[in-house]
């Protein structure tokens, strides 16, 4: 149901896609910058995006994010009292050393930072606000954008894509296999095929009722 060119296609991405670094959102409110870096982490080629819903729903507008949402793995983290504690701990026990962004420190610059010390989680908060304390607290490391303008920091937006670029070029650099497990890319995959079908439900549902007789 998947022609050879659009297979060839899947494969390709798919060899192209990473979890050494990973996207963790908190609280992002506005729908164009929240979809904005949707797309980023896809041209990117990071495959998974927490997202912490603590005060602001997640929502993706269609018009920018083009598509892209359905080829990451979306987390979400709205159901505990603290969503962010629940999301860097998880990140943790999954050794990811948490990089909050900020531009209220002196701690380091995205261009100094080693990215091959161990896998990565980058930490991302709302436009206003930044990231909670909760969120500072926790995290193992912090970096900011160099900016010599009077503005303090860009948009959510084009923070990530500043970042994740340094970050992904360092990575590369690293000789850091890009590659997936292939458990975890035969599970991808899977979905990727899925999401390539048109209406994919239906027909697993006609193959379940074949086999149950």
């Amino acid at each position: 149901m998947v022609n050879e060119k659009r297979m060839a296609l899947l494969e390709n991405n798919l060899k192209k896609r990473t979890r050494y670094i990973t996207v963790v959102l908190e609280d992002i409110y506005q729908p164009h910058n929240a979809s904005a870096v949707l797309r980023t982490c896809d041209g990117f080629g990071i495959q998974d995006v927490h997202i912490i819903e603590n005060r602001n729903t997640y929502e993706i507008n269609p018009e920018v994010e083009l598509g892209t949402a359905q080829w990451l793995s979306l987390y979400r983290y709205n159901e505990q009292e603290n969503n962010t504690e629940a999301a860097i701990s998880s990140l943790k026990k999954k050794g990811y050393r948490i990089v909050a962004t900020t531009p209220h420190t002196d701690e380091i610059t995205i261009t100094d930072f080693d990215i091959s010390k161990s896998k990565t989680a980058v930490l991302f908060g709302t436009e206003i606000r930044g990231l909670s304390d909760t969120a500072l607290e926790m995290a193992d490391d912090y970096v900011k954008i160099p900016m010599v303008g009077f503005a303090e920091s860009f948009n959510i937006s084009v923070s990530a894509a500043i970042v994740l670029s340094e970050f992904i070029s360092k990575f590369e650099q690293s000789k850091i296999p890009r590659g997936l497990e292939p458990a975890e890319a035969e599970e991808i995959m899977l979905q990727w095929v899925r999401n390539s079908i048109n209406h994919i439900r239906l027909i697993e549902s006609g193959f379940k009722k074949r086999f149950q007789r």
